[in-house]
């Protein structure tokens, strides 16, 4: 039988599963002298084009959406797929080329990024991911595992090295492998401690479960194919790809300076809230990409250098139907812009997660559910400017959706009060 051990509550890390809709940051205040006005209907237009929304910008596979986006939220699995499907020319086959991708030429990987939160990356960006927002992560929850433990009277840091170098040696030789199948190659990961005895809060961990997180969040090992359809959160786990350590400051640097591309104009707020960084790294990066200044309504934001200039319009009105924790929906700490403070009620949950939105042209008017039948449904919360072609085109994007999800349920891992109504929860 396993040991069971016994220890006293520890806080750390940040809660992997839920994304603050406020956080402190840096707020600035007023525009700079001959700084360029970026205006919202402008940061509509870039977002339109850059996150392959508007009709005539949409990608052709899951690896452009992805790289185009730096990051798909991967917390709620159904996310992906719908985040990618919305994105693509052509939705019929985004099941199946997202798992190709994913889980086959690996040119996508689901692994823990910003803010101790787990997204799909673009393989390249593993090394830049795990140096710029990993490491100092890691080192806490590896410290805290083994504080833990040793308060429960567990086996030392030696002990766990041990096991680790076992663990990951059975999943090297398996590919990809359950907990529960590597504790058939090394039976001391079904080990046990309590943690918190004694209080309301008391649990009993597996130290497969906390390790594999902290190997997870160490850049070691990533999620593999999951056990049942692609709406599971269920997973395997796989052998991470091999990547040089690169320096941190360089990767921070590298990071902003992607997303920066594709989300700017942005604050040092939304920066600071997006990376999960502190303010004196995201200024450091900023400086070493050398952004540049604009003014925006909320005060001083920035773009990559050579990106000042005015953009293109889309050349024709769209709208969309995005996913909850949609990374558009979650790229922005200031969201006034393109969702109405007083649509937040409906659209976000008490934690700040946002649920499945309804676009059109670079705003949120409003949201949508799957019910059980498979229907898709939406309801408008702003008809300020949505008139007939608007409802034309959204029920088209609703058509668009139910035809490639077919017979698959998604029930968002987050509910929000509009997605329960109309889902019928």
């Amino acid at each position: 039988m396993p040991s069971v051990w016994q220890c006293r509550p520890i806080v750390s890390g940040v809660r992997e599963d839920v994304f603050a809709e406020d956080v402190t940051g840096v707020v600035e205040a007023g525009m700079g002298d001959g700084e360029r006005y970026i205006g919202v209907a402008e940061r509509r237009a870039r977002l339109a084009l850059r996150h392959r929304l508007a009709g005539a910008a949409r990608a052709a596979s899951p690896e452009e959406v992805a790289g185009s986006l730096v990051a798909l939220h991967g917390t709620d699995p159904a996310t992906v797929y719908l985040a990618v499907g919305a994105r693509l020319a052509d939705p019929a086959r985004t099941v199946a080329e997202t798992g190709r991708a994913l889980y086959e030429d690996r040119a996508l990987v689901r692994m823990h990024g910003m803010r101790h939160t787990v997204f799909v990356f673009p393989t390249e960006l593993t090394a830049v991911v795990h140096a710029s927002t990993g490491l100092a992560v890691a080192a806490r929850e590896r410290a805290a595992l083994l504080k833990q433990m040793a308060a429960a009277g567990a086996p030392d840091a030696t002990w766990l090295k041990e096991v680790e170098e076992s663990a990951l040696a059975a999943l090297a030789r398996r590919g990809q492998a359950t907990a529960a199948e590597l504790a058939e190659d090394e039976p001391r990961l079904r080990e046990q401690f309590v943690y918190a005895a004694g209080k309301s809060y008391e649990g009993l961990h597996t130290v497969s479960t906390r390790l594999l997180r902290v190997l997870g969040v160490e850049g070691k090992v990533v999620r593999g194919r999951p056990l049942g359809s692609w709406t599971s959160s269920q997973f395997r786990w796989a052998v991470a790809p091999a990547h040089s350590e690169l320096d941190p400051a360089e990767a921070q640097a590298s990071l902003l300076g992607r997303w920066l591309a594709v989300c700017g104009p942005a604050t040092e707020a939304d920066l600071k809230w997006w990376t999960g960084w502190r303010v004196t790294d995201v200024r450091r990066a900023l400086t070493a990409i050398g952004a540049r200044p604009v003014s925006l309504d909320e005060g001083t934001g920035y773009v990559v250098d050579g990106d000042v200039g005015p953009v293109a319009e889309p050349d024709e009105p769209w709208a969309a139907l995005l996913p909850g924790l949609d990374p558009t929906a979650m790229g922005w700490q200031q969201r006034d812009w393109y969702l109405a403070p007083e649509l937040r009620s409906a659209l976000f949950d008490r934690s700040g997660n946002v649920g499945p939105t309804v676009w059109w042209n670079g705003r949120v008017v409003g949201g949508w559910a799957q019910r059980a039948d498979g229907e898709i449904v939406w309801r408008l919360l702003d008809r300020d400017g949505v008139g007939a072609e608007a409802e034309a085109a959204i029920a088209q994007e609703a058509g668009r959706l139910r035809g490639w999800v077919g017979t698959t349920r998604v029930t968002p891992r987050f509910r929000t009060p509009l997605e329960k109504e109309l889902a019928g929860a």
